[in-house]
């Protein structure tokens, strides 16, 4: 399915780098000791100021990222903060949260605050979880997807290809994210750090592609797929692709710990091959 419209995203990482599980491809554990900045809270006038920026650069939704396995009261208060905030000073923009394992009342409580949707990725397969992470399960991860959908949040879920996992493994985590019903999907392809312990390697570009056709054909034709984090260093300058693959979102600008591409090199990339910038999350 070729899309019309392309939906950006951004995202600002308001907590970073204080994460104490162990998953392996992650480099805000602080058990690998990469090199990224770390800090607990992101003041809120300079949240403000990206979600502006963000908004500028034509982006509809605006994801809260704090480092850690769940959100505890403290962060919790911070997150509602920061949302309150970018939704009083920026029109346009659905607030997305993404603060790991999260009950449905402290759900209800960011949705009280101004977030629209949830973001918990399930990551990869059940069946390989095991070999990326070992601090908590899987299966912790898919509750806290219920939970958003019993608190009446929009649900955003995906996960990483190229960890090591096998084909059949990617395909079982697509699966089990058409079970959750999500609204948004984002997929990410690995992108190596010295610091990690996964092997220096990214998805071979022809192998991302057919993910994003595999991703397309198990999810249906009415869910938002967003080719996020990896994104340059997998596709490079045919990045084009991922929409004639099926993709219909992306984000825009910088990831959690990584560089991303200029947002107006962006716009000049999907208006020159003939596709529309969606005006609003819904279109």
């Amino acid at each position: 399915m070729k899309p019309k419209k392309i939906y950006l995203c951004a995202i600002s990482n308001i907590s970073s780098g204080h994460c104490l599980e162990d998953c392996k491809f992650c480099t805000q554990s602080v058990k690998y000791g990469a090199k990224i900045d770390r800090y607990y809270h992101k003041p809120i006038e300079t949240i403000v100021e990206e979600a502006k920026r963000a908004r500028a650069r034509k982006a509809t939704g605006f994801c809260l990222v704090t480092a850690g396995k769940g959100i505890d009261e403290k962060s919790l208060r911070f997150v509602c903060e920061a949302a309150e905030a970018v939704k009083k000073a920026v029109d346009g923009l659905g607030i997305i949260a993404c603060n790991g394992t999260a009950s449905v009342a402290q759900l209800r409580i960011l949705k009280d605050h101004g977030v629209d949707s949830y973001n918990h990725n399930l990551e990869t397969s059940e069946a390989f979880y095991p070999t990326i992470c070992t601090t908590h399960g899987w299966r912790e991860r898919y509750e806290t997807c219920e939970n958003v959908k019993k608190a009446g949040l929009r649900l955003c879920t995906g996960g990483i290809f190229g960890l090591g996992e096998l084909p059949e493994d990617r395909v079982s985590m697509l699966k089990s994210i058409r079970a959750l019903g999500p609204d948004s999907v984002p997929i990410n392809f690995y992108h190596p750090n010295a610091a990690l312990p996964l092997a220096p390697k990214t998805l071979p570009r022809n192998d991302a592609l057919q993910m994003v056709r595999t991703a397309r054909d198990i999810l249906g034709p009415d869910v938002r797929l967003m080719v996020a984090g990896g994104r340059e260093v997998t596709f490079g300058d045919e990045d084009w692709r991922i929409f004639e693959a099926g993709a219909n979102a992306v984000v825009i600008g910088d990831y959690l710990t990584t560089k991303g591409e200029d947002p107006l090199r962006d716009h000049a990339m999907i208006l020159g091959h003939g596709y529309e910038i969606a005006e609003s999350c819904h279109g």
